[in-house]
């Protein structure tokens, strides 16, 4: 594959790359089950909680697939994916550690991820660190 500049670029999805795939699609899996099941029985009790929960399993199916597909379109999408990902947890984190009444239930990434025990927290940034690697001129 070839990047815009002429460079070659590895797939994202050879060698440990399969690995994490398979990470972001547990989570993208989980994480939507989650939200989805929240928001169908209990949405009143946590609108917001339960809006990101889903929010997040939109995010890790995106990046699943971008991280999953060859061309620089779907390399686009992971690193939007992965970007908006690291976002999201550092802000909810960081939101549910200082203004914890805001969130009375917990989402994907509250408090970093400690429901999942932090992956929500490493993910993206293994994630970024993958794409940057397969990025390099070979």
């Amino acid at each position: 594959m070839r990047e815009r500049d002429g460079g070659e670029v590895r797939a994202t999805a050879t060698g440990p790359g399969r690995a994490l795939i398979a990470v972001y699609g547990i989570f993208a899996l989980s994480a939507t089950a989650r939200g989805g099941v929240q928001i169908a029985e209990r949405f009143g009790e946590a609108p917001l909680a339960y809006s990101l929960s889903a929010l997040a399993g939109i995010v890790y199916i995106l990046a699943t697939i971008g991280l999953a597909g060859t061309g620089p379109g779907f390399r686009r999408l992971a690193w939007a994916a992965v970007v908006f990902e690291l976002i999201g947890v550092l802000t909810v984190g960081t939101f549910t550690v200082f203004v914890p009444s805001d969130f009375p239930q917990d989402t994907v990434w509250s408090y970093y991820g400690i429901g999942y025990a932090f992956i929500p927290l490493v993910l993206p940034f293994v994630g970024l660190w993958w794409l940057r690697r397969t990025g390099r001129a070979r």
